[in-house]
């Protein structure tokens, strides 16, 4: 089953020989190895690129473990291309799997990394360099620094809704639905059954997202790991910081945690693209408040399959799908908050999200279903008190035909938010 991600391999084709290291990060499992080797190599063999221009290295397999030596693969990707007139297409996958080693011309100094290999080959003219991993700092904030800007990320989210259903077809809102429970990493497409698709998505934590944290970051408590991880899947959209989620931990386990421990082991948790934060702005203020903040994850399925398929409040989950939606088109996102006075008190209200790329904001408010004119004056309010002229929109699981209210405020279906990315 080929399902086609548009959206990234534009990205590829648009960086191609643009002089940079192209970086292709995201959770493990959602996809980027496919995009490189199957969707983005079809490409280019359908442009004439021939076969033996595209060097294939897979550091997460025996036969090429040796090259997690990065002085290795630099001397071996070198006698590949050095001295040909061709031009050369390089595919690394796993790049976080490269081992650190001794430089042999000064043992005692700094390691040689997989930076060194990366910059040493970057500057042969005739070969376009790609990389794919699943560790955030070392491929998102570190490699800024180790290329000094030399470097593309290419950020690989799970499949979106259209994505999906461009798939599965059918009823849109039952789609939805499964959307919804089960998530969008690939595989899930390919399980043949409700069971399969649970068992799948269960063994994904056990077997790959926490086993690898767990060694990589040689974690220490890895029952408190799990704890922070079930009280995140439990609370996506609520607001929290580690002091809660430490006290949380000491109330329901009798286990002392420190607030920094905690920290870290969220910053863990970010780090294999498990879970993002979303920081509260203050929208009069101009400001960022420190604490408390919400956490969303990833995807769905992940979330659901790790509390037991339990705890199915649709209001959070459509919260989750939307945030990821707009990651997924490349806003950064917000919470909002702003004040009003009653009764000579100020009182916090909360926008959703505030969505912003470029010069371009978007308040936007998450609802399940606004059935009383109260719940719907609650919704309003918030979108009213912002007091300025970018768009707002209120996402909405009970209807389905979008319309102006007479604040301007858009009321959309969330299928047609998600199928339609010209609304925002």
């Amino acid at each position: 089953m080929i399902i086609k991600r548009d959206k990234y391999l534009k990205q590829l084709i648009d960086y191609q020989w643009d002089g940079q290291i192209k970086v292709i990060t995201g959770i493990r499992r959602c996809g980027k190895s496919f995009l490189l080797k199957t969707i983005y190599k079809k490409h280019l063999l359908s442009n004439g690129v021939d076969e033996s221009q595209i060097i294939v290295i897979e550091l997460d397999l025996a036969k090429d473990i040796k090259f997690r030596n990065p002085l290795e693969l630099a001397d071996f990707v070198r006698k590949q291309v050095e001295n040909n007139n061709q031009q050369y297409y390089l595919f690394i996958d796993e790049i976080q799997m490269s081992d650190k080693v001794d430089n042999p011309y000064n043992p005692s100094g700094e390691k040689i990394t997989f930076y060194d290999a990366l910059n040493d080959l970057k500057s042969i003219d005739n070969l376009d360099v790609y990389v794919t991993g699943s560790n955030s700092k070392m491929l998102s904030s570190d490699i800024l620094t180790q290329f000094r800007g030399r470097s593309d990320e290419i950020r690989v989210h799970p499949l979106s809704f259209f994505e999906y259903y461009s798939v599965v077809g059918g009823d849109k809102e039952d789609a939805f639905e499964n959307y919804a429970f089960y998530g969008g990493m690939p595989l899930i497409l390919s399980r043949p059954n409700d069971a399969a698709k649970m068992k799948y998505l269960i063994s994904l934590f056990d077997e790959v997202y926490l086993k690898d944290i767990i060694e990589r970051k040689k974690i220490e408590y890895g029952d408190v790991l799990s704890q922070i991880l079930d009280l995140l899947c439990s609370s996506v959209g609520s607001l929290t910081n580690p002091t809660k989620i430490a006290n949380t931990v000491k109330s329901k386990e009798n286990v002392k945690i420190a607030q920094n421990t905690v920290s870290a082991y969220i910053n863990h948790l970010e780090d294999a693209f498990l879970f993002s934060e979303s920081k509260r702005y203050n929208v009069k203020g101009k400001s960022y408040f420190e604490y408390p903040y919400k956490f969303y994850c990833e995807d769905l399925g992940l979330r659901n399959a790790r509390i037991g398929f339990r705890q199915q409040e649709m209001t959070h989950i459509m919260e989750n799908i939307v945030y990821n939606e707009l990651v997924i088109r490349e806003f950064s996102v917000d919470i909002g908050v702003v004040f009003k006075r009653k009764n000579g008190q100020r009182i916090a209200k909360e926008i959703d999200f505030i969505a912003t790329k470029g010069g371009k904001k978007i308040y936007i408010q998450s609802a399940f279903a606004l059935e009383t004119e109260e719940k719907k004056e609650a919704e309003l309010e918030s979108l009213r008190l912002a007091k300025d002229s970018f768009p707002k929109i209120i996402v909405r699981k009970d209807i389905r035909k979008r319309w102006y209210d007479d604040d301007g405020i858009l009321n959309i279906g969330i299928v047609d938010f998600l199928l339609d990315d010209s609304i925002i």
